[in-house]
């Protein structure tokens, strides 16, 4: 395979990802700034800071719900907006073109101008409808991938593109949570902070499915083990790291051999097996976070260099 080739799909899975977790971030946001006393927290910059977007608001005044939707949703200029996001996506697979299904194609070729010259008004008022769109234009192009892409080695890249950008926002929305979404140590374990951990669930879809892991007790450590080392939750750290290390490890074969991309892989999934049953949060949430995230990084540069990008 080309390497420009595998250069798009592994960017194209990035950029659907991000555009789906970035809908998925705004909508947690909503939930958040409903609570009592958000204002004065600034919930709504806690958001930003997931995406690094913190100082595209100009001014120390408070994060509203119009700039997410201007930085966020709209901007064109800001390369993770859910609309750059969405015109890069298209382009990759437009150079692509072949190595796609059909299906594929037009999940990110239909309506992919849609949020062109949209004003902010009309998109704040619409909010809830345009991001469930959102995430299910990337719900139909993963669905139309798994059906029908031939499990070459476009399919291990597209993988890796994926798992590498749900990791990184999961590993980034936790970060936020703990340092920046409540800062007040004197409020952890009250229903503010039950009310936030369990939005960082529903902002990742896993509210079902941590209640069948840990039933009904929603504990800080319980959740960020669950995010973190649960390898049974499809976007927890882990279950991201594992897909990741059988796509390497498949490309390995095909190329005939072994990179260090599939050395990192495995250092972080040891990193993770040492810090189950709570250990990652006894031992410092942000600083796991923070060694899992440099790994990460360091992954992604492995790979486009073994694979000339």
């Amino acid at each position: 395979m080309l390497s420009r080739t595998a250069d798009n799909l592994f960017w194209m899975a990035r950029h659907i990802e991000r555009a789906e977790s970035t809908a998925r971030l705004i909508t947690m946001g909503q939930r958040m700034a409903v609570l009592p006393g958000s204002a004065h927290r600034d919930e709504w910059r806690s958001v930003l800071q997931v995406t690094g977007c913190a100082n595209r608001v100009e001014g120390g005044g408070l994060t509203t719900e119009d700039d997410i939707v201007r930085i966020l949703l709209l901007d064109p200029e800001n390369p993770v907006s859910i609309h750059s996001c969405l015109v890069q996506a298209r382009a990759n697979a437009k150079s692509v073109r072949t190595k796609l299904t059909q299906e594929m194609w037009e999940a990110l070729n239909l309506s992919w101008r849609r949020l062109d010259g949209y004003p902010v008004a009309a998109a704040r008022n619409e909010l809830p409808a345009l991001l469930d769109w959102v995430k299910s234009r990337a719900a139909i192009f993963r669905g139309a991938a798994e059906t029908g892409m031939l499990r070459h080695a476009g399919f291990s890249f597209l993988r890796l593109g994926g798992g590498l950008e749900r990791a990184q926002m999961t590993l980034r929305l936790l970060d936020v949570k703990y340092f920046v979404l409540l800062p007040e140590t004197d409020v952890v374990g009250g229903g503010r902070d039950h009310y936030q951990w369990t939005s960082v669930l529903h902002a990742l879809s896993g509210s079902r499915a941590y209640h069948h892991v840990y039933g009904a007790a929603y504990t800080p450590a319980n959740i960020a083990d669950f995010l973190m080392v649960n390898r049974m939750f499809p976007r927890s750290v882990a279950y991201c790291v594992d897909q990741m290390s059988a796509h390497l490890e498949r490309l390995a074969q095909e190329h005939g051999q072994g990179t260090l991309c599939q050395a990192t892989a495995q250092e972080l999934a040891t990193l993770l097996d040492q810090g189950r049953n709570g250990a990652l949060f006894r031992g410092g949430l942000h600083e796991a976070v923070q060694v899992c995230l440099a790994l990460t990084n360091r992954l992604a540069l492995e790979i486009a260099e073994a694979y000339h990008f």
